[in-house]
């Protein structure tokens, strides 16, 4: 049977985009290395969202640790289920799943083991894996040389939580395994390079979340460079006085990012053009050569599961030649912490970098009947509009922040003004009425 398309990859990008390809009428194979629904479902996105929720519940419990390993476990059921689900979702008709390891002989064609398969279109979608920064101690490959050394997938293999942990990195995942663990009973420090966590956040929500998770008990360094990894001792050097200190924890998460897994595909001798940051594409996520296309964390543009999705169905309407009205510039996000953040387009700092002209709306949790009725008083809202009153950003931590700014998102492809948004009516009373005390 002639293939329409070829898939490398069953994370979102790839078993959302294998169906949605296959309802088109597509004939598609999806090739998986490892496990159906990539890292997202079984290292990353599902299983500490899992593990998010049980911390709440088992903060400040006396019996944190014992909670902590049946949390485990229900983790490990809910993935174990959904990925189940993906596999099923996998034998619709049109669709041939198969497990591999895949590599592009030519332009049409794909070796999977020792099976030639060959498509008409090719989709790789094969996801990112941890980045471990040129830290002695660590391993020249990438293979730490401490055993107390784990990345965040060898940190949720964990059965018992441990007493002390140092996280060297505070972006998305270093921040959101603080939050868990230390809920949980760990003591928990975080070692950061730069001189604020969240980089990709707006750097006043990112302050105040910062100095709100410190009440928990959470250490922060930052500014501080890690020189090198000895056992159990993390030696770090203050990048302002030079002042080298050291922290000893029992199990040390290096959190500094993720790279594209381009690794074993063999791009560079079919001539798909290949950069540090990714595999190179253009706005319909087509690579130097038109009918193969990169979507999700392997094109570095947007390391997020909705991104390599949406990415994947516009791929698709590409192949079939068919319009669609995907705004991959709005891509809301959300850090899964205790509260949790969440942002969508230009941050302040952003505005001011490029120089744009733009005001600033905010409003705060704590006046907001929800949030007083909810004890969760602790937030700000924060919206960016242009000289037109145009909603170029949101920006918010607090209760539900992600549902806020999802809100945003949605009015945003809509083209949505200050003006529209306030009278827009609201139930109340619901913390999305922050929003409205941000515009008036």
């Amino acid at each position: 049977m002639k293939n329409d398309l070829i898939i490398i990859g069953s994370g979102p990008g790839g078993y959302e985009t294998a169906a949605y390809a296959a309802k088109k009428g597509l004939q598609v194979v999806i090739i998986e290395e490892k496990y159906a629904g990539g890292t997202c479902l079984n290292y990353g996105c599902i299983p500490t969202k899992s593990l998010v929720h049980d911390a709440a519940k088992a903060s400040g419990k006396d019996n944190a640790a014992e909670l902590f390993t049946k949390a485990i476990e229900r983790k490990n059921n809910i993935v174990a289920d959904l990925r189940h689900g993906v596999e099923a979702m996998m034998t619709m008709p049109g669709i041939q799943f198969i497990y591999g390891h895949a590599a592009l002989k030519d332009h049409k064609t794909v070796l999977v083991d020792d099976q030639t398969i060959e498509g008409d279109n090719i989709i790789i979608a094969t996801g990112s894996t941890a980045k471990f920064p040129p830290i002695p101690g660590l391993g020249a490959d990438g293979n730490p040389v401490s055993p107390y050394v784990v990345t965040s997938e060898g940190l949720l293999e964990l059965k018992e939580i441990p007493e002390t942990l140092c996280i060297v990195g505070a972006g998305v995942i270093g921040m959101e395994m603080a939050s868990v663990f230390s809920a949980f009973g760990c003591k928990v420090t975080v070692i950061e390079f730069l001189k604020e966590c969240l980089p990709t956040l707006d750097s006043e929500i990112a302050k105040r979340l910062r100095k709100l998770i410190e009440k928990s008990g959470i250490k922060f360094y930052l500014g501080s460079a890690v020189q090198r990894i000895e056992g159990k001792s993390v030696v770090f050097k203050s990048t302002k006085t030079d002042k080298e200190n050291s922290i000893t924890a029992d199990a040390i998460l290096v959190a500094t990012g993720r790279q594209p897994h381009v690794e074993g595909l063999n791009l560079e001798s079919i001539g798909v053009d290949v950069a540090r940051n990714g595999i190179i594409t253009d706005d319909n996520l087509q690579t130097s050569i038109p009918h193969i296309y990169a979507i999700g964390d392997v094109n570095g543009r947007q390391m997020l599961a909705h991104a390599a999705t949406f990415q994947g169905y516009h791929a698709i309407n590409n192949i079939l030649g068919k319009t669609d009205f995907i705004r991959l510039d709005i891509m809301p996000s959300a850090i899964f912490t205790h509260p949790e953040a969440a942002s969508v387009g230009l941050s302040e700092d952003l505005c001011k970098k490029q120089e744009l002209s733009y005001h600033v709306h905010k409003a705060i949790y704590r006046a907001n009947g929800r949030a007083q009725a909810m004890e969760q008083t602790d937030g700000l809202v924060k919206l960016i509009v242009d000289t037109d009153e145009k909603v170029i950003g949101c920006h918010a931590y607090g209760a539900e922040a992600s549902t806020i700014v999802q809100e945003i998102s949605a009015l945003m492809n809509v083209g949505i003004t200050r003006d529209r948004l306030a009278d827009i009516i609201h139930i109340h009373p619901t913390l999305s009425e922050i929003l409205l005390d941000a515009v008036k």
